[in-house]
């Protein structure tokens, strides 16, 4: 599955706004031209990952978020990713982890 360039810059528009910034205030703290972050906010234009950093940085959220809607302070951002991954695993590696996941859980009741 590709990234939704769409998705990806209404993300970073819903968070541009959350801060109460302006397309020109954001593209100027980072230094790029405003029509081109109109064009990443519309998914027209892909932003490269050092550009992305800082927008994630002045605007409070994480790669993860833009990049794919998980929330890293959210409690149970991964549940959805793990899921899936646990799913396409064999019954036995399944179990593996399952167990090791068990282990790690229970050695933290006991710190």
């Amino acid at each position: 599955m590709g990234l939704d360039y769409t998705v990806i810059g209404q993300r970073i528009k819903q968070a541009r706004l959350a801060k109460n910034l302006t397309q020109e205030d954001l593209a100027e703290q980072i230094d790029i031209s405003v029509a081109f972050l109109s064009r990443v906010e519309r998914g027209n234009s892909h932003i490269n990952l050092k550009r992305l950093n800082q927008l994630c940085g002045l605007l409070d959220v994480t790669e993860g978020y833009v990049l794919n809607g998980a929330a890293s302070n959210s409690k149970n951002y991964l549940n959805k990713e793990f899921a899936e991954l646990f799913k396409s695993c064999s019954p036995d590696k399944q179990k593996l982890i399952y167990n090791v996941a068990k282990a790690i859980v229970e050695s933290d009741l006991d710190d």
